[in-house]
């Protein structure tokens, strides 16, 4: 007899920008077939409604290149030769590995990637920390991310705090949207962003967009669409701020009240004259007024249009200038997230209904427990630049961003990357990273954990096979706008020998002596009743294990809005702003106290960027190339399945002018370069890119060919190792590059 159909309650794990509620069909072993889910609350709340992504979560699970067993390399580093061997054999190896490395290098020396395969509160690398936190002193940490790192960073020096988002529903009440390299038709960025934009458009809400292309999200929101070359957005913020100055449109009472450095005046004691925004954008620091015709000739925005936005965003009271993370992925990617804080304080749009104080743009109403662990290593190191710690790690001090030390006390020797492809395919230069990675008397030892042979499975030492996300149970917090919890149920039960980390790594604990120690006598599910417990600690509302399990969601109640910064602004007294000052610092004391003011300003200004359009490299690579999270993939999640190209076929997008110049037509194989490496990939010729500008959406599989030219159209082939001065992240929007056809 047929087995009968049951019904899970789960959500996608990803680092996919959304949080959805899924209802999975399972009938015996084997899903059939995965849907949106409502919850009892959908008449008070937006639903979780998926994006289209979650539709290729049965090809994924069922995929036949996912790994079955333990895998041992047998060639060369990044070879992709490798040999079964049995788990206990494994295990034996990474205890081996752990306790050698360890006495020669000390804690130090070991290092967890960063990685965003899993984001469950169960997920294997948090049970690796608590692992090594156990046994052997710790670890090497890391901080910010591939995502934010310059946001995160910049944004507390202007408000003192990263968390400066509202809650969505703020956005129904302005009268204006400025979105400014944002994209969430297509990044998400946060369950239900986009309805929100929707609905506040159909209330009357004029929308903006700002972006080098024509996206989905400006094809079906954007009243306008300004275009602008990529690195110049603080040249557009500039010569903004000169006509909000010089037509009076700023919000003078405000920025008197609650601003730091507009004026000479407002300057902080001991600072010479000239360091003021005023003096900055009016040229009397430098003699170059940031006009709108200065900004033209950076920017390709015409001089008109500039002087609109600004008369726009400074009498449409209240307004939301609402910044992507694709800005501050920029050589000099601090400036625009405090250019955009700058705009949003001298507009008057910090703490009100309807206004929005840009920057990092988060906000939490919910945190959710963890996996107890406490590392004793305090040093840390930018989250970008481990290829350096495996190079010169004792080199490395606070000039490279490191935290808590003078200087590393070890290279990193072991690595680990657990459901994360940052090794290879998404980091910067590729080409410069396999050589770093491939020699083994750096590093001493990877070990990788996945579902797929990724590009940085390659390169490990000791490849493990993971369960899909629909094999196991884990608690996910939302992406950003933290406001519910969600339970992800078990499907299926795993095939082949795929294992939980928490398995293996309970093995590996006791092979070091130290299990007891390490699950306090806890199974998988038990560490997930932990969770829900410790929780249930502070949010006294939140569900029982059962409870939640059954009903799948867990959302906090809340009948109006939440403004950042409200507090501050009703009662600047009482409520100062987490500043030195306790003030909006448009000047910073802190930044200026770095002394360098070329790449770090004490105020947000343009800095022209290598590789730029003023760059003369220019001439030999006369096009900037930029990237963006397409539809078709999570980073490189699903982008190896024949799904993704069935949805959004990959293509590289290029203005009519540039490919007529080059002979290029719809459809045409095409050679992209620069000194750093070569792809190929097909051309889509499109007036929704702006000319000088080529557009590759990231994440695609690096699949180079036998003379080094990826096939598979990674954009991280031609990107630049090169960290932000101030956050040290990752820059990958600022390339030039040349393309022909194939």
């Amino acid at each position: 007899m047929e087995s009968q159909e049951r019904i899970i309650i789960t959500s996608g794990g990803h680092n996919c920008g959304g949080r959805c509620l899924l209802q999975v069909h399972v009938q015996g072993n084997t899903v059939t077939r995965i849907k949106a889910l409502s919850d009892g609350k959908a008449e008070k709340h937006q639903r979780l409604l998926p994006c289209i992504r979650c539709s290729a979560y049965v090809e994924r699970l069922y995929h036949p290149g996912r790994l079955k067993y333990p895998l041992k390399r047998s060639g060369k580093r990044g070879e992709g030769q490798f040999t079964r061997i049995s788990w206990t054999e494994a295990t034996d190896i990474i205890t081996r590995e752990l306790q050698r490395i360890t006495q020669l290098y000390g804690p130090e020396s070991r290092y967890i990637n960063y990685a965003s395969g899993i984001s469950g509160k169960l997920a294997e690398r948090e049970f690796f920390r608590r692992l090594l936190c156990i046994y052997g002193g710790g670890y090497l940490n890391y901080h910010n991310s591939y995502s934010s790192a310059c946001t995160r960073v910049a944004t507390p020096y202007t408000y003192g705090t990263d968390q400066t988002g509202s809650s969505r529903d703020n956005w129904l009440y302005a009268k204006l949207i400025i979105l400014w390299g944002h994209n969430p038709a297509e990044t998400v960025f946060g369950t239900n962003t986009f309805r929100y934009l929707k609905q506040a458009k159909a209330q009357g809400a004029r929308i903006i967009v700002i972006d080098p292309r024509y996206s989905d999200t400006a094809s079906i929101l954007a009243d306008q669409w300004v275009p602008i070359l990529p690195t110049t957005d603080n040249a557009l913020m500039d010569a903004m701020t000169y006509v909000m100055i010089t037509e009076n449109l700023y919000d003078r009472k405000y920025v008197e009240k609650f601003c730091l450095g507009f004026h000479e005046e407002q300057l902080p004691a001991g600072i010479p004259t000239g360091n003021s925004l005023t003096s900055y954008i009016l040229g009397q620091a430098d003699g170059v007024p940031k006009t709108p015709e200065w900004a033209e000739k950076i920017t390709r925005v015409p001089a008109h249009t500039i002087c609109q936005l600004a008369r726009d965003y400074a009498l449409s009271k209240p307004a939301a200038l609402i910044q992507g993370w694709g800005p501050q992925r920029h050589a000099y990617g601090e400036q625009p997230v405090r250019g955009a804080t700058v705009l949003a304080a001298i507009t008057g749009n910090v703490g009100i209904l309807g206004g929005w104080a840009s920057g990092a743009g988060s906000y939490s109403r919910l945190i959710l427990a963890s996996i107890p662990y406490r590392n004793p290593v305090r040093t840390s190191i930018p989250v970008f630049m481990w290829p350096d710690a495996i190079l010169r790690g004792t080199g490395m001090g606070p000039e490279d961003g490191v935290r808590n030390a003078d200087r590393l006390g070890s290279e990193i020797k072991f690595l680990a990357s657990l459901a994360g492809n940052c090794l290879i395919n998404q980091h910067s230069d590729i080409n410069l990273i396999r050589t770093i990675l491939a020699d083994e008397t750096k590093c001493e030892f990877i070990l990788v954990a996945d579902e797929f042979m990724t590009s940085s499975a390659r390169f490990a030492d000791l490849l493990l096979p993971s369960t899909n996300f629909l094999e196991r149970i884990d608690i996910v917090a939302p992406w950003e706008y933290a406001d519910c919890a969600i339970f992800q149920n078990k499907a299926v039960e795993s095939e082949f020998e795929r294992r939980t980390g928490y398995d293996w790594i309970t093995e590996v604990a006791e092979k070091l002596g130290v299990k007891a120690e390490f699950t306090e006598g806890k199974s998988y599910e038990d560490w997930a009743r932990y969770i829900v417990e410790k929780t249930r600690e502070v949010y006294r509302d939140f569900p029982s294990f059962e409870e939640f399990s059954r009903c799948g969601i867990y959302r906090v109640d809340s009948q109006e809005p939440l403004i950042a910064f409200q507090d501050q602004v009703k009662d600047p007294v009482k409520h100062p702003f987490p500043t030195p000052s306790g003030k909006i610092e448009i000047f910073s004391d802190r930044l200026y106290q770095m002394q360098n003011p070329v790449e770090i300003p004490a105020i947000p200004k343009y800095i022209p960027s290598w590789e730029g359009p003023s760059d003369p490299l220019k001439d030999k690579y006369p096009l900037q190339l930029i990237g963006w999270h397409s539809k078709r993939s999570t980073h490189s999640v699903f982008a190896n399945l024949p799904w993704a190209e069935k949805v959004v076929p990959l293509t590289m997008w290029i203005n009519p002018a540039d490919a007529k110049t080059r002979g290029i037509k719809d459809k045409d194989r095409v050679r992209v370069f620069n000194s750093r490496g070569e792809l190929e990939i097909e051309a889509q010729v499109t007036s929704r890119i702006m000319p000088g500008v080529v557009a590759i959406p990231q994440g695609a599989w690096y699949s180079p060919d036998e003379n080094g030219v990826d096939q598979g159209g990674c954009i991280n082939v031609l990107t630049r190792y090169y960290p932000t001065p101030l956050a040290k992240g990752n820059p990958q929007h600022t390339n030039l590059v040349e393309v022909v056809k194939a």
